[in-house]
């Protein structure tokens, strides 16, 4: 049985219609309803700061004035202890982290201390004895590290192993409030790491301790504690002679 055709006007989709439709259609028309690319975010990062030089870029030279805010690094530090405090049973314990984190600061100290030594030298000198290298972690460390040298350097008069490193007011416990039943906890203890690492990567092992010495004046005043093991003491002997 044959089937007439409908009539043009009467079919569901008509010659003029499907030309529409395809002039609508996102396929026919890609320019009308086709969407932008997102930018990547290294394309975002490069567009928002052209000019801005990479941090490992820098000379390191040029950066050896360089100051750190107090108040950012009084926050960072408080953080550092209130972290370190949670996490610990006793004030030896917390001393002990801290002067292991200290540690950590101090071998990095050294190595751009040394690289910047030679690098503005042609003849760079490195200490071989004890009380010159003493007197560079007094002014020079302390000046790399906290914008100023330390006030004094003491010997023990009852013990030839042990000197001291007078600091009447380190600015890591300026903003620092001890509890009354943590008196004994020195926050320093962080400083005694720095001092130890520098003394070992120079070639001097000793035990760096940090105790409260307050005084009327200097209700912060404190002493970095020196304790040297008994080789670099024969050491000193040999090269007196």
């Amino acid at each position: 049985m044959a089937y007439t055709q409908p009539h043009p006007r009467l079919s569901v989709l008509s010659t003029s219609s499907q030309s529409s439709v395809e002039h609508l259609s996102p396929t026919a028309s890609s320019t009308r309803f086709s969407l932008p690319s997102a930018p990547s975010i290294q394309a975002t990062l490069n567009k928002a700061a052209p000019n801005r030089p990479n941090i490992y870029d820098r000379n390191l030279n040029k950066t050896r004035g360089t100051e750190v805010s107090a108040s950012a690094f009084a926050f960072l530090f408080s953080e550092v202890v209130q972290y370190t405090q949670k996490r610990v049973n006793g004030i030896n314990d917390l001393e002990r982290r801290l002067n292991t984190l200290g540690y950590r600061i101090g071998t990095r100290v050294l190595e751009l201390m040394v690289w910047r030594a030679e690098s503005s030298s042609k003849t760079p000198k490195r200490e071989t004895r004890f009380l010159p290298a003493l007197m560079s972690i007094h002014t020079q460390v302390w000046k790399a590290v906290f914008g100023k040298a330390a006030d004094a350097i003491e010997k023990s008069v009852e013990n030839a192993d042990e000197y001291m490193i007078i600091d009447n007011d380190p600015p890591i416990e300026r903003h620092i409030s001890v509890p009354r039943d943590m008196s004994q906890l020195s926050c320093s203890s962080f400083t005694a790491g720095i001092v130890e690492a520098v003394l070992d990567g120079l070639g001097f092992p000793a035990r760096v301790t940090a105790h409260n010495t307050p005084t009327s004046q200097f209700p912060s005043r404190t002493t970095i504690l020196i304790k040297l093991e008994k080789s670099v003491l024969d050491r000193e002997e040999l090269m007196k002679q």
